[in-house]
C-alpha cells in the first residue's frame, strides 16, 4: 500500500461533504448585485509576485478562482504549487487603497501553500464552500499522472482521492475536473471519457461514460473542460482538445449536440447566469464564441481576445449579475464586454505579460487576475538571475467603482 492511498485511509472518515439546504452563502442571501462601472479604470487593491519566485525565479502563475463565499481565492503555478489568499476583512472599504500599485514586496503571504508531485492540469473548488463550515472548505485538484485529489483549504492536508485506472490497470490522470451543482459528483475529463465519482465514495468506485459513440461519432481527443448550467436544468457542457464542445446531460451523460467552429483546442467552458447562453474558449484562437443552446445552431457572436499564439489556457469569468465579461489575454490587457450586445466596453492593463486567469469576485465589485507564461532565457552561470518586472508572473486584486441605488460609490 502506497503513502498515498494510507493516508487516504486514515482520513477517510473526515472526507464527508453535505451540500446545504441553498445555495447562497449568508452573505449572498437578500443581497442586491453592485452595479460594476466598467467606464472607470478599477485600482490594485493588493498584489504579489515575490512569493512566487522563491526557489524558482521562471516560475508562473496559470490560473486564479475565487472560492465560493469569497473568502480567499486559490491560485495554480508551474511549480506544482496551490496558493490560498484570504480576502482581508472580506473585502472592506477601508482595505481598499492600501495597496494601490506594484509594490517591491507582496500585499501579504499566502495563508495555505498545497505541493503537488506533478504539474496541475485543473482545479475547482466545492460549491458549497463557507469558511464559517469547515467541513465544506475543501477543492480538488488534477495532476499529472496522480489520482484527483481533494483538499482541505484550512489545513492543507489530503482528505481523499479519487482513482481511475486505465485498462492495464493503472493510475490514470483526469485533465479537467468539476462539481455537480449539488455537490454531490465530481466530474473528471479523460481521453474520450468522462469518468463520474460519488463525493462519498473516495477511491477507485467510478461510472465511466466514452464521449464517441460507436460509429465514432460524438466528441473525440482529450477532454479539457468541464462547465454546468447554474439554473439546475441538468445540462453539462465539455470542451476537447479536439476542437469540439459537446452538450450532455447530467444523470446519463445522453449526448444532445456537439459545437464546432474554434481553430484550436477548447480550454474553458463557462454558462451564462441565466443558462441559455454558453461562452467557450480555446487555444491558439483569439475569439471566445457565445452559443445560444436552445438553438446551437451557429454563434452569436465572438469576443476578441490576444490568444492566438498561445497553447495556455486562457480563463475568462461572467460577473455577478450576469451582464458583462472579463477575459484577459498575450496582451496583458484585461477585455469587458457586454454580453446582452457583444459589445466591447472597456478594458484594463493588468500585467506587463500574459494574463491567463481573470475571475470576478461571487458578489463583491472586485476581480482577481493571474499573469505569467513560460520564459526560455537560460542564466549563463548559476550567479546570474532571470530578472522580471513587479507586475510579470504575478497576481493582483482590483476593485472596480460602482453604483448601488443610484448613489454612486468607489
Amino acid at each position: 500500500m502506497g503513502d498515498e492511498e494510507r493516508q487516504e485511509e486514515n482520513q477517510q472518515p473526515n472526507s464527508q461533504v453535505e451540500p446545504t439546504e441553498t445555495s447562497e452563502s449568508p452573505n449572498q442571501q437578500e443581497y442586491e448585485w453592485p452595479k460594476i462601472r466598467f467606464d472607470v479604470p478599477p485600482h490594485r487593491t493588493y498584489h504579489f509576485h515575490k512569493q512566487f519566485r522563491t526557489g524558482n525565479p521562471n516560475n508562473f502563475l496559470k490560473g486564479v478562482k475565487w472560492s465560493p463565499d469569497g473568502s480567499c481565492f486559490l491560485t495554480s503555478s508551474e511549480d506544482n504549487t496551490l496558493r490560498l489568499f484570504s480576502l482581508p476583512d472580506n473585502g472592506s472599504s477601508d482595505q481598499v487603497n492600501a495597496y494601490p500599485s506594484v509594490s517591491e514586496e507582496d500585499s501579504y503571504a499566502a495563508e495555505l501553500v498545497v505541493s503537488e508531485g506533478e504539474s496541475v492540469y485543473d482545479f475547482c473548488w466545492y460549491p458549497y464552500m463557507s469558511a464559517s463550515d469547515p467541513v465544506t472548505c475543501v477543492f480538488a485538484t488534477s495532476t499529472r499522472d496522480h489520482p484527483i485529489h481533494l483538499w482541505d483549504a484550512t489545513s492543507g492536508l489530503l482528505r481523499c482521492t479519487y482513482r481511475a485506472y486505465d485498462a492495464v490497470d493503472e493510475i490514470t490522470a483526469a485533465f479537467s475536473v468539476s462539481f455537480n451543482p449539488a455537490g454531490t459528483k465530481v466530474f473528471a475529463g479523460y481521453n474520450k471519457s468522462v469518468r463520474v465519482f460519488d463525493i462519498h465514495r473516495p477511491g477507485r468506485d467510478f461510472a465511466q461514460y466514452s464521449t464517441i459513440q460507436g460509429n465514432k461519432d460524438g466528441q473525440t481527443g482529450i477532454i479539457s473542460a468541464i462547465a454546468f448550467c447554474p439554473t439546475h436544468t441538468g445540462m453539462l457542457a465539455t470542451g476537447s482538445y479536439s476542437q469540439t464542445t459537446a452538450i450532455y446531460r447530467e444523470d446519463n451523460m445522453e449526448l444532445l449536440y456537439v459545437l464546432h467552429g474554434h481553430e484550436g483546442g477548447i480550454t474553458h467552458v463557462q454558462f451564462s447566469k441565466d443558462g441559455n447562453y454558453l461562452y467557450t474558449g480555446a487555444r491558439k484562437d483569439p475569439y471566445i464564441m457565445c452559443w445560444d443552446i436552445r438553438k446551437a445552431v451557429e454563434v452569436v457572436y465572438k469576443l476578441y481576445r490576444s490568444a492566438e499564439y498561445t497553447n495556455q489556457r486562457i480563463a475568462f469569468d461572467i460577473e455577478c449579475s450576469g451582464r458583462h465579461l472579463g477575459t484577459g489575454g498575450q496582451d496583458g490587457l484585461v477585455h469587458i464586454y457586454d454580453l446582452q450586445t457583444g459589445q466591447w466596453v472597456s478594458g484594463f492593463q493588468a500585467a506587463a505579460d500574459t494574463v491567463n486567469g481573470f475571475c470576478f469576485h461571487p458578489f463583491l465589485p472586485m476581480a482577481t487576475s493571474s499573469s505569467g507564461h513560460r520564459r526560455f532565457q537560460i542564466p549563463e552561470d548559476d550567479n546570474e538571475k532571470l530578472h522580471l518586472r513587479g507586475d510579470e508572473n504575478c497576481a493582483s486584486v482590483w476593485s472596480f467603482a460602482y453604483d448601488i441605488n443610484s448613489g454612486e460609490q468607489s
